[in-house]
């Protein structure tokens, strides 16, 4: 399995340094993806219809995407992972960095986001984000930070963290009710 992971990476990433256009599209969606989907739930809070139930599931998200993120640190406690290019895989588009490689975090923190609203009764909003969330992991890949696998983990983090998310925190509760009157 770890040689198909690997062969995946490497012929996702081949093209990485040769195609000037697709290296920015790329960089900027790793740069920005998850940003740009953070600032989209932030801009649901004033949608328009069913208003209490999206600000439900954007509060969901968030803390999915929180969760998600705590455990990916708790995972990088145990699994020290060296990133693709630091084992010669793959060439790598941005400036190195010091953490290991799996779970992916940009992963996880987009796939939270799509769970999120999936599961919560939002499946446009959730495959919208889902599309979203799988353009940015695989352009963690292309730049050459991630393994598939990386980003499949940090997706199954997310899911987890979004059922969870849901369960502790369900709809209509006292602090739901409190926070969907802000603004």
């Amino acid at each position: 399995m770890e040689h198909f992971d690997s062969a995946l990476t490497q012929w996702i990433n081949h093209f990485a340094g040769s195609l000037p256009l697709l290296d920015d599209v790329a960089i900027a969606l790793s740069a920005l993806g998850v940003p740009v989907m953070v600032l989209m739930v932030v801009g649901l809070w004033w949608r328009r219809t069913e208003r209490f139930m999206t600000r439900h599931v954007a509060i969901v998200s968030g803390l999915a995407f929180c969760l998600g993120l705590t455990f990916n640190q708790l995972i990088l406690l145990f699994i020290h992972r060296p990133r693709p290019y630091q084992a010669g895989l793959t060439h790598l588009l941005i400036t190195p960095t010091a953490d290991f490689s799996f779970p992916s975090d940009h992963a996880t923190a987009s796939a939270a986001i799509a769970f999120a609203f999936y599961l919560s009764g939002f499946p446009k909003y959730g495959l919208g984000f889902a599309v979203v969330a799988f353009v940015i992991a695989l352009s963690r890949i292309y730049i050459g930070t991630h393994y598939v696998s990386d980003v499949a983990g940090g997706a199954l983090t997310a899911l987890v963290a979004a059922i969870l998310a849901g369960g502790f925190y369900p709809v209509g509760n006292r602090l739901d009710h409190w926070l969907n009157r802000i603004f």
